[in-house]
């Protein structure tokens, strides 16, 4: 069945094994990516002298490594007060290398020097927020891509995903970029908004995928798109309407039965009860001792809209991504469960991984390799839309607060 239906949507895909031109103009803006929030103390090193500017412009140079670190109402630069809200730090060309420490000296990462430094390009801003910083990395948007497509598909995937993927991400960030000036960051590095790793797993099959595609962006009606994406669909998109009650109208559902072989396709989980009613609790819900769980709506494409809830003081209706985002959207993968029993533990049996909006990266990589162009792949899951060059893009319609592609 799965191949049947594979040729009847071949004509809505339109087959291309050619890319389009890609325009001559490189996009130069530069992305405000927020590393971390809550970091108590930050270490930056780097193969050249740092130099840290505040937000007086008052300069100071230091050779590696910088230490600074939140103390009252100011920082501590290199174990020296400095009274500022802000600090920025640059090394020229060279990149930079992080360690952060967030509070009560709960690291980040493991502090290896070689092996878990955190490596960024561009300028490091921090940002006093009470008795913590903001970590925001300012860097080239094209180097942001590169930093994003290894660490949301697979680097020996096919050149085509790759280049769906940098294409995908670099609409999706100057969206936010073009609606978040009052804000001091464009877009988050983990799954709130799309993963980013700064300089590692980047390699010249993911150079190769950002730079042919350079400034390219999906757009309708002249504007970047919210370019969604989610792992595995397991069958239709959704639409998101559904999901975020957003009425986009290149965020409708389309056919997608090319991820058969992602290993998210189909899963199982338990939930411990008593857990669960804390989850719950802990996203404002108010609920006793679950008695009943069931499925109340579903979406055109299957997946759970709403559950009822009997407890033991009474009725709660929630949708299905409030119960994801309750108990861990890794946990609960998707939306597209049944429930196969309930007694001390709920047991879900479901199917693919993600909100299932826009973009399904197993899918894309399906099409990919069976001979399709990432512009061909764009266009089928983000149906209406074209390529654009960014430079020539207008701001997108002001919208309600989204909820990111996780």
């Amino acid at each position: 069945m799965i191949v049947t239906r594979f040729w009847t949507l071949a004509l809505g895909l339109g087959l291309c094994l050619g890319c389009m031109a890609m325009p001559e103009a490189e996009a130069a803006t530069a992305i405000r990516v927020l590393l971390a929030r809550d970091v108590q103390q930050v270490e930056i090193s780097s193969g050249q002298t740092i130099l840290v500017t505040d937000h007086r412009q008052e300069a100071w140079s230091y050779r590696t490594p910088v230490r600074i670190e939140a103390r009252g109402r100011a920082m501590l630069l290199n174990g020296k007060p400095v009274l500022a809200d802000r600090l920025t730090l640059r090394a020229g060309s060279h990149d930079l290398d992080l360690w952060l420490t967030k509070k009560g000296n709960r690291t980040l990462r493991h502090v290896d020097y070689e092996k878990d430094a955190l490596q960024v390009s561009g300028a490091i801003q921090l940002i006093r927020k009470g008795k913590s910083l903001l970590v925001v990395n300012h860097v080239d948007l094209e180097e942001y891509v590169k930093g994003v497509v290894p660490a949301e598909v697979n680097a020996t995937w096919h050149l085509e995903i790759l280049k769906v993927q940098a294409v995908a991400a670099r609409t999706y960030a100057l969206y936010q970029q073009m609606l978040s000036a009052a804000r001091t960051y464009d877009v988050a590095a983990g799954i709130q908004d799309q993963v980013y790793r700064g300089r590692r797993g980047i390699d010249a099959r993911v150079a190769l995928a950002v730079e042919s595609t350079s400034g390219l962006v999906v757009t309708y009606k002249g504007a970047p798109i919210y370019a969604a994406f989610s792992s595995t669909a397991a069958g239709v998109t959704e639409d998101a309407m559904n999901v975020w009650s957003k009425d986009l109208p290149y965020l409708k559902g389309v056919e997608c039965p090319f991820d058969v072989e992602s290993p998210f396709y189909q899963w199982k989980v338990s939930l411990n009860l008593d857990m669960l009613e804390k989850d719950l609790r802990k996203q404002g819900f108010s609920v006793g001792t679950i008695k009943e769980i069931s499925p109340r709506t579903h979406s055109r494409a299957g997946r759970v809209a709403t559950l009822r809830i009997i407890h033991s003081e009474g009725e709660l209706i929630i949708r299905g991504e409030d119960l994801r985002k309750a108990v861990g959207y890794t946990i609960v993968p998707s939306t597209q469960f049944t429930i196969e029993s309930i007694g001390e533990v709920l047991v879900l049996s479901g199917y693919g991984a993600g909100h299932a909006v826009g973009l399904c990266q197993w899918g894309a990589k399906e099409l990919a390799e069976l001979g399709y162009s990432f512009s061909s792949i764009l266009s089928y899951y983000y149906p209406g839309t074209e390529l654009q060059d960014a430079f020539l893009t207008q701001a997108p319609p002001m919208p309600a607060t989204m909820v990111p592609p996780s």
